[in-house]
């Protein structure tokens, strides 16, 4: 594959903090973007495609505790958020103060996407760790969440990630999608089902935990382990050939999913806009070796 460079400079208001503050947006930081085009493989069926690379946050930035969990949104600024594609935070992105959380204002538009919508991603490429989080949706909501996401200009994130699955189970049509309940909450979307399915209904919290570790990526919701998998193995490839991602279906997210990660085994954390009002609080990463 031919590859091509080219780096553009945009600016994004987010701030600094201390290790043991929660950071603001007083002070402006400067996000740097590198494009790498890489064109068509005709050979292994890659269609060409446009690698964003943009400056990364400091994690030194964000509260850490005697555990090394570290706390990425505290519920007083979205620094170190921002558009996935985008340099800054989506508008329909804002901090619920009553509820201490991330709440995404929903246009009842689906997957839009576009304007002030779009899904977030924090500003950091995690290799291994865990991600702990909760969650709640209104009625009838669909969101989900990434991991080891890369940007793909003009592409969606998940043709690049894992999707661990947000849901109401009991008002959204998704949930009786796909085969044995793999759409429903905390299931891999699309790919293996949540077991059991323990999801609370719509407006009450729950909490979630993503784990990846050295392939090994293992979804829990509400106390449970609901569902583990492993990435670059033959098993990971069997599911990717027989999912809506296929190689048939839609060549690049198979490529890239095949290839999670990138070489650095690498990336994202990210949040989706499907349209609808979801929640998201008590945001933690906890980095392994």
């Amino acid at each position: 594959m031919a590859v091509f460079a080219s780096a553009v400079l945009a600016c994004t208001s987010c701030g600094g903090g201390s290790k043991n503050t929660c950071p603001d947006e007083s002070t402006p930081y400067t996000v740097a973007t590198t494009e790498t085009f890489v064109a068509a493989d005709s050979i292994n069926g890659v269609p060409e495609y446009t690698l964003l690379e943009k400056t990364q946050v400091d994690l030194k930035a964000f509260p850490k505790d005697a555990n090394g969990v570290i706390t990425i949104f505290c519920g007083k600024s979205l620094y170190g958020w921002r558009g996935y594609n985008k340099d800054a935070v989506p508008g329909r992105w804002v901090i619920d103060e009553a509820e201490n959380a991330i709440k995404f204002s929903g246009s009842g538009g689906g997957e839009a996407q576009n304007l002030d919508g779009g899904d977030l991603i924090f500003a950091h490429k995690f290799k291994n760790f865990e991600l702990t989080f909760d969650w709640k949706v209104a009625k009838g909501s669909n969101s989900g969440v990434f991991v080891l996401a890369q940007e793909i200009k003009g592409e969606p994130i998940y043709i690049s990630s894992p999707e661990y699955q947000i849901l109401d189970n009991d008002n959204h049509p998704d949930a009786t999608q796909g085969e044995n309940g793999n759409r429903k909450s905390a299931s891999l979307y699309d790919m293996i089902p949540a077991n059991p399915q323990n999801a609370k209904p719509f407006g009450e919290w729950n909490t979630a935990k993503i784990t990846v570790f050295k392939g090994s990526v293992f979804h829990e919701q509400n106390g449970k382990t609901v569902v583990e998998y492993h990435l670059w193995t033959p098993q990971w490839k069997e599911m990717l050939d027989n999912c809506k991602f296929s190689k048939e279906k839609w060549p690049l997210a198979y490529y890239w999913l095949l290839n999670l990660g990138g070489p650095a085994h690498e990336g994202y954390i990210g949040f989706q806009d499907h349209g609808d009002d979801v929640w998201y609080r008590n945001i933690r990463v906890k980095v392994s070796d």
